[in-house]
Parts: C-alpha cells; structure tokens; sequence
C-alpha cells in the first residue's frame, strides 16, 4: 500500500483568524473543526482562537494523543490538560482580554450558550457561522489522498462481499459482511450507518438494513463508505438481483442512471452547486418523476459525512478546485423499489474526477 502525504494544519489558524468578522475570539467546540485546525483526533476537546495564539484544552485521557497529534500536525497550539473546572479556568483566563468572543451557533445548544455566558462574564458572546467548515470546503492534496484511500477500500470491500447477494442472505447480513470487509481492508471505521435496502424497501431512500432476504429480481440499494485517517468516501450503487430489471423499475434504472451521469459530467470549477442539482432534476422530471425524487442531489463529504457545500435546490456555493462533493440522484415508488446511484468526486482545474469507482455497468454482474 502506498504512502500518503503527511497531514499538515499550519496556516489552518491563520486562514481562520483572517475570517474573523466582529469577534476578537473564537471558540470551536465542534470536534470534527477542531481536527482540521489542530490535528487532534480525541472525542473530548475544544480550542479557543485569539489574533495571537491558540489553547487547546482535554482531560486526562488524551494527555499523550494531543500532544503527539498536534505536534505532528505541525499546529501551534498551547495544550492544557485537566477535569472540567481546570479546562474552564484555562479557556477564562485565555480569554480575559477578548472582548468579544464567537460561539459555533451551529453547534453550541441554548444550555451551552448559558454555560460560557456565565463562564465569560465580562465578554460579548457572539453567534458565528461557518467560520471552520468554510476553510474544510476546500480539500488539500493530503486530504484528497485520504479520501481516495477510503474509496478504494470501499470499491474493494464490495467486490469482495458481492456475490454473498446471490445467495439469499438478509439486507443485515450483507452490510455486516460489507462492514467487516472494509475494516479487513483498513478502514477505522464506516463512514455512516450502512444501507442495504431490498426490493419493496429500497423506496425508502434511508431505510435501515433488516431480517428482509435478498430475492432474485429484487432492486438492492447499497449505500456505504469507509473512514481513513478521519476522512470518509460515500458511495451508492443499485443492483438487480440476478435479472434484468422489468417494466417500471427498468425505466427507472435508465433514467437515475442517466441522470446521475449528467450530474457527475457538470461538476466543474465554476458551476454553482445548484446547477448540478438542476442537471439532474430536469432529466428525472422530463421522465414524469420529479414527485420521486425527493432529496438534494448531493453534499460535501470530508471529516464529516454530511458538509459544505449543499448540492441542492437550496445550494448557494460556487464550486472550485478542491471541492468533494456527491451526485446522488435517485427514483423511489413506494411498494415497488428505487434506485439511486452515487458517486464522490473532486473539482479539478479543468473539471472533476472521481474518487469512487466501483462500476456501474451493472447487468449481469450477479447472475
């Protein structure tokens, strides 16, 4: 297996403090922002942002992990390590000369915002937005590496489990074999809750693995992806069992599929994330569909499964280089079954390219 890029957050901090609008400090409480900005992967931590510096504060468990992380991030960070009152007085005194001091509105629920108000009394608390993850938009070549090593993991793990779908096992079974593939392969963990979703059930875009047997001619939606290094792949395909699909379900196979191609060819540097949503929307409306297609067509995936940007009606960014982000169109009749199909893909200079690339000439791969 080759070696990857070596991971690197130096100028992760500047970049934020260059966005800091109206606040003298920032306190990131997301954990997921706080691995991009400091390279501490722990489950328990926050770090406070000033002009001049940065405090990272953990409990005990972590002692060792934060400083080795951060350390091999290359991210200039103080660390205090303490019990919760040790790791308030630390963030207090940090930040006694800030007067004005941004909270993640996204994140920080109203009994948080009361804690740090009764924490920081002589500062001005201040919601924020998308102060982090509009920095995570944009992947770096290290990051880019992880994703594409989680992918292929991915890819590999369902060839290597594939034909268990001829062979009668529950939509459980199968995403508890796909998931112990993809550990196998080097995955740390899934990427998000498997989906397998079998004939009737795969009109239910979300619908959790159950006892229901994997039929032939059944339509079988498999929606999954793996972790590396903290970075995640997403990937759906849909199969149909041992047959060609018929009548309805054939058409729908053709029409997602085809949408789905047009989506993936109009990411390029430029396009707003809405216009790749339209591409795929006109094609499946111009089919009669458009009721049937009930989600965004597609989001960014990092750190996190689900990020900036949305590709969807609502979708406001522009893409560039360096954006990852999924086009996963798809049909749904409830009581006969759906399709979708989805792959993740990075803006390139000149496009995009794919970081999924498990086949979806799928006729007759499981007779």
């Amino acid at each position: 297996m080759t070696s990857l890029p070596p991971m690197s957050v130096a100028g992760r901090l500047d970049a934020l403090r260059a966005r800091f609008d109206g606040i003298d400090a920032l306190v990131v409480t997301t954990l997921p922002n706080v691995r991009y900005l400091t390279g501490f992967a722990g489950s328990a931590g926050l770090l406070v942002v000033t002009p001049e510096a940065a405090l990272l504060t953990t409990d005990g468990r972590y002692r060792t992990q934060s400083t080795k992380q951060v350390s091999e991030a290359g991210a200039d960070v103080d660390i205090t390590i303490g019990n919760m009152t040790d790791q308030r007085q630390a963030v207090s005194d940090f930040l006694s000369a800030s007067p004005r001091v941004g909270l993640e509105a996204d994140n920080v629920s109203w009994a948080g915002q009361r804690t740090w108000a009764s924490l920081l009394t002589s500062a001005e608390l201040v919601p924020t937005s998308n102060a982090v993850e509009g920095l995570r938009e944009v992947k770096d070549d290290a990051e880019i590496s992880r994703m594409e090593r989680a992918a292929a993991i991915a890819d590999a793990a369902l060839y290597e489990v594939l034909p268990l779908m001829s062979q009668e096992v529950t939509e459980e079974q199968f995403a508890l074999a796909l998931d112990t593939a993809m550990r196998r392969g080097g995955a740390e963990s899934t990427a998000f809750e498997t989906i397998v979703a079998a004939g009737e059930n795969s009109a239910m875009p979300h619908h959790r693995p159950g006892p229901r047997p994997i039929r032939r001619g059944d339509p079988v939606v498999v929606d999954f992806g793996a972790t590396y290094e903290g970075y995640r792949s997403d990937m759906t395909r849909t199969f149909c069992v041992g047959a060609e699909p018929e009548g309805d379900m054939a058409r729908v196979f053709a029409v997602v599929g085809a949408s789905q191609a047009a989506g993936a060819a109009a990411v390029r540097p430029g396009i707003l994330a809405k216009e790749v949503d339209d591409v795929c929307r006109a094609i499946i409306t111009e089919a009669g569909w458009s009721d049937r297609f009930e989600h965004g067509t597609g989001h960014g995936v990092g750190l996190d499964i689900h990020e900036a940007p949305t590709v969807s009606q609502l979708g406001t960014a522009t893409l560039a280089p360096g954006f990852v982000v999924t086009v996963e169109p798809g049909v749904y009749l409830p009581g006969q079954g759906g399709v979708r199909v989805e792959d993740t893909l990075v803006v390139t200079e000149g496009g995009s390219r794919p970081l999924t690339r498990f086949t979806k000439d799928i006729h007759g791969i499981l007779d």
